[in-house]
């Protein structure tokens, strides 16, 4: 610490003082002028040490001060190193951030010009001398560098440096980092009273730099909850959910500042993620990507279920399928929305450029929280959008007694009329156009009644909610992977028409063709088409990049299996404007 140091210093020079008037008052001997110029050199050396070492005690106090007062971290760790240069008249000066795989995270230099660092290069990663301090956190002073057995050199376009002053900052019992101090200026050496020094700013440095902490945990904490309550907010005013996936990819890359962020939807296969949105480095090599649960990082937050946090992505052992894709990446993080208990509705994934600061605690957990929430919001709305499909089934309910009690009524009243009239038509023309009617009638009157039908059609199992629902169902399922919503046509009683065995197998037919759009195509707009007449009609077509040839097409092939089973046909062509055209048509039951 500096003040006992401070303290001997200053009561040296007084007793050394009172000492050597005392002699010379007691002495009845006269003092030779010579030894009384001595004596009074002497006294203005010591008086002068004095004068400076209460500078030096006033400028470590206002260090102290001045650190203190910033609550930002990244100027509180600028403060502190040029309070140190100061302090110890040292020409350069720097602060090494220790990380969690004890190597220096950040490293903040003073005194040396912004272009020459440039020159130099990546900044120190905690080898040599610095590492020594990293491994043995003790005060650390050499009169030169180069005679220490852990130091190396020094790269390239480095400026010389001869002598060295090392500190460890601690926080709580735990080393945050370590304050570097080289080139006493003058051409001296460190001292103890340098040492003594910068241990104590050291102190007071890891008080400020906790504070800073705490302060922008609490900040970031709260920009976090702001972030939920946005996306809550969306996602409870009707927000599409590619909408508020888009929302709340941009909040977590804006608040963690991730250089990539991906958000990563369950598939209708078994064990597979798709990734629907990817932003940032690298973002080509991840959108559209379908990955194993098994073998991939984002699978890694669905099988644990939690938080999972990778210092080097590109090296994770976790990594085992799928393409690389990696490159110029470090840090990550990967948080599942959702829980296994109530259902995991994909995940969200950060990462940082290649040795960026990891995410720590502070950083990760926070996110998990907002992950939760996002989980319970994207509940909350599936819940309010059950509760409109009851109410509109309530409402075709409605409709369909109205049809019912009304329109087919007057329809046969109207019919039963013309019938009575015919009699009195002598005319044989407007006999036919009236018997024409009533056939238009009749048939109306059949249409009206299948229409009844499909409103109230109520099922069991995977088909209770009718064929267009289900089909409207897969066609959101595949904007997940496709990473936007593909148009959707519907023509024809689908409802009615089409039998249960059909029906399934043109929902399961529309599943595997967008689903193998999504993987190959690379494409970006898909249109699907359904129509329902005397054949069941499937098409989708994409602008993608077409069918390969002579590529693998055990998807194809099961398509038309299926149409040859319901005694159909199966066509797959390449577009003369480009892209894929899928038909699948297969003959409906007559009446």
């Amino acid at each position: 610490m500096a003040w006992p140091c401070t303290h001997r210093l200053v009561s040296g020079v007084w007793r050394a003082t009172e000492d050597s008037l005392g002699s010379a008052s007691e002495s009845s001997a006269p003092v030779p002028k010579l030894r009384l110029d001595e004596l009074l050199d002497e006294l203005q050396a010591r008086l002068d040490a004095a004068r400076g070492t209460r500078d030096r005690v006033h400028s470590l106090l206002e260090a102290v001060l001045a650190v203190g007062r910033d609550l930002e971290l990244g100027q509180a760790l600028q403060h502190i190193v040029e309070a140190a240069v100061t302090l110890v008249d040292a020409e350069y000066g720097a602060l090494g951030v220790i990380g969690e795989d004890q190597r220096l995270s950040q490293f903040i230099p003073v005194g040396v010009p912004d272009e020459q660092v440039e020159l130099i290069g990546a900044l120190p990663a905690g080898h040599g001398i610095l590492g020594e301090l990293i491994r043995h956190p003790e005060p650390l002073r050499l009169a030169r560098i180069s005679d220490h057995p852990a130091s190396y050199g020094f790269p390239a376009n480095h400026p010389p440096m001869r002598t060295f002053l090392g500190v460890p900052i601690r926080i709580r019992d735990k080393v945050f980092g370590n304050l570097y101090l080289t080139e006493k200026r003058g051409g001296g050496e460190f001292d103890a009273e340098d040492e003594s020094v910068l241990a104590t700013l050291a102190v007071a440095a890891g008080v400020a730099i906790d504070n800073a902490r705490l302060y922008d945990r609490a900040r970031q904490r709260q920009r976090w909850l702001e972030a939920s309550a946005e996306v809550t907010s969306s996602l409870l005013s009707g927000s599409s959910e590619q909408e508020v996936l888009d929302l709340l990819l941009a909040r977590a890359t804006e608040i963690a500042g991730a250089d990539l962020a991906v958000v990563a939807l369950p598939l209708p296969e078994a064990r597979e993620l798709g990734v629907q949105i990817a932003v940032g480095l690298g973002e080509e090599q991840h959108r559209g990507l379908v990955l194993p649960v098994e073998g991939s990082f984002v699978g890694a937050a669905v099988r644990t279920g939690g938080l999972v946090v990778s210092p080097d992505v590109q090296k994770d052992p976790r990594i085992t399928a799928g393409p690389p894709r990696w490159e110029g990446l470090g840090p990550a993080v990967a948080v599942p929305v959702g829980t296994a208990e109530r259902g995991i509705r994909g995940v969200l994934m950060l990462a940082r450029a290649a040795g960026a600061p990891l995410f720590d605690e502070g950083e990760s957990g926070p996110l998990l929280g907002f992950a939760g929430q996002a989980a319970v919001a994207m509940e909350l709305a599936e819940r309010r959008r059950d509760s409109e499909q009851v109410a509109l089934l309530q409402e075709r309910d409605r409709i369909a007694r109205d049809l019912h009690d009304l329109a087919i009524q007057r329809l046969f009243a109207t019919g039963m009329t013309l019938q009575g009239a015919i009699r009195f038509i002598e005319h044989p023309e407007a006999t036919d156009r009236v018997l024409r009617a009533i056939d238009d009638l009749d048939e109306t009157a059949r249409t009206i009644r299948a229409t009844i039908f499909g409103l109230r059609l109520r099922e069991t199992g995977p088909a209770a909610a009718g064929l267009r629902t289900r089909i409207v169902g897969v066609v959101e399922r595949a904007a997940r992977a496709l990473g936007f919503t593909p148009g959707l046509r519907m023509t024809g009683l689908l409802d009615v028409t089409v039998p249960a065995g059909i029906a399934d197998a043109a929902v399961a037919v529309l599943e595997e063709a967008l689903s193998n759009t999504a993987r190959h195509a690379k494409a970006d707009a898909v249109e699907a088409a359904v129509a329902a007449g005397t054949d069941l009609t499937v098409t989708v077509t994409d602008n993608g990049v077409g069918l390969p040839e002579g590529g693998r097409r055990s998807g194809l092939a099961n398509l038309a299996d299926r149409a040859t089973a319901l005694g159909g046909t199966f066509t797959a062509r390449t577009r003369p404007e480009g892209g894929t055209e899928l038909t699948w048509r297969v003959p409906l039951p007559g009446e």
